[in-house]
């Protein structure tokens, strides 16, 4: 097996076109959050590219962009505006590319914008040039108070949770419409209740609860081989979310391993067996996998692959992605053989890793992603019975596209 990847097995499905497109925007960030995987990491590969996106750059990854749409007929999109701090590269640039995107792609399709922001830079002008052009905002927190948040602090020190939790509130107050929700990286040493209500009083539409980014090389923080820490946090907040369904927001994790028990069609990066269909581009013009590859060695997102020599179809054959898109076939012999394949769907790629072996283990999550679905699963049968009507079981009407989940943030830092 190589370092990199596991070769797609010949029966494997694909490829499947790309349908969320991350785009750096800005490759530099106004914090200096002490976890930070992306610039505290092992990659640093950002380093040596230009600080925000060039026009030229912005132009062509849009024709790229909308090329692939046509070529493939695709009917929707997902154009997540990134960074670094998207907002670092003006509202104004981020509304001017998201039209050329919306301009190219056939009426038939549809694209959903969403910026991903540390909610530090947001005021009340930006937020109008954003909801003007359709423009969703996400934003990355580690919970609702100041405590919560102490290590995002600036590059002098200084907590950014002020700062944060005024935009937070602006776009709860003016611009509910553009508010898609906040992404949030379960930290075992915090109480989950509390976590998850303090986010509640943000009165986010919607959360994303990721694991932080960890493999078998470099742990997780408080991870421990025979324990369930990350799982036992989120069947406490999953059971306080159960007991409220839809009334007080969605959680995209809740529902999509609810709608995956069901045998439902659902997938998140980190649940489920449905290909993975995001790519990332950067400041350069580089194509890229998405940034949790590079928690896990220096250049693991590269393709070699860049906007004006390359095609998006090009970069459907790159090995890493081709691996990404072999659903079960591709997964270590242990997860084929587990009865909640079906629902892990191996866990995300990048906690698959173990240097000098690649990508083709169980997940470092696997027993909190078993104690979790299991749980899940109790909740559900509990149900059936008669517990809890079937009618009240909150599983996804429609997909959260409007709250990223390939964002850096995916268990890092926005």
């Amino acid at each position: 097996m190589s370092e990199k990847y596991a070769p797609a097995p010949p029966e494997a499905a694909g490829p499947f076109p790309f349908r969320q497109f991350i785009v750096k925007a800005h490759g530099r960030c106004n914090l200096a959050c002490r976890y930070c995987y992306l610039y505290e990491g092992p990659d640093r590969t950002w380093r040596t590219r230009p600080a925000a996106a060039p026009p030229g750059v912005l132009a062509r990854t849009a024709s790229r962009i909308t090329e692939h749409a046509r070529t493939h007929g695709l009917t929707a999109l997902s154009l997540v505006l990134h960074g670094g701090e998207p907002l670092l590269a003006g509202a104004t640039t981020l509304a001017r590319f998201t039209g050329l995107v919306r301009d190219g792609v056939p009426d038939s399709c549809t694209v959903h914008a969403t910026v991903q922001t540390n909610a530090t830079l947001l005021t009340e002008e930006r937020l109008a040039v954003l909801a003007r052009h359709d423009i969703r905002v996400g934003i990355s927190l580690d919970g609702g108070s100041a405590d919560h948040n102490a290590l995002r602090v600036d590059r002098t020190g200084r907590p950014s949770w002020p700062a944060a939790a005024r935009g937070a509130r602006l776009i709860a107050d003016r611009f509910p419409e553009s508010y898609a929700g906040i992404l949030t990286v379960v930290n075992p040493a915090t109480d989950p209740v509390e976590t998850y209500e303090s986010l509640l009083a943000l009165r986010p539409p919607a959360l994303d609860l990721l694991l932080p980014h960890g493999n078998w090389s470099a742990p997780p923080p408080r991870w421990e081989r025979t324990g369930a820490s990350y799982g036992d946090w989120l069947c406490a907040v999953f059971d306080r979310w159960w007991r409220a369904g839809r009334r007080e927001t969605r959680v995209r994790l809740f529902e999509e391993c609810v709608a995956l028990l069901l045998g439902l069609p659902a997938a998140t990066e980190s649940l489920g067996l449905a290909p993975f269909d995001a790519v990332v581009v950067e400041t350069d013009g580089s194509i890229e996998q998405v940034d949790s590859l590079k928690s896990c060695y220096e250049g693991a997102a590269e393709t070699g692959l860049d906007v004006f020599r390359h095609t998006f179809d090009e970069a459907l054959r790159h090995p890493g992605v081709a691996a990404r898109q072999a659903g079960a076939a591709a997964l270590a012999a242990d997860c084929r053989a587990c009865p909640l394949l079906d629902v892990c769907g191996g866990g995300h790629y990048a906690h698959r890793y173990r240097a000098g072996e690649g990508f083709g283990n169980p997940s470092v999550y696997c027993a909190d992603l078993q104690r979790f679905i299991r749980h899940v699963a109790g909740r559900l049968a509990g149900s059936a019975a008669g517990a809890v009507p079937v009618s009240a079981i909150p599983v996804p009407a429609v997909p959260i596209s409007a709250v990223p989940s390939f964002a850096s943030r995916e268990g890092g830092t926005p």
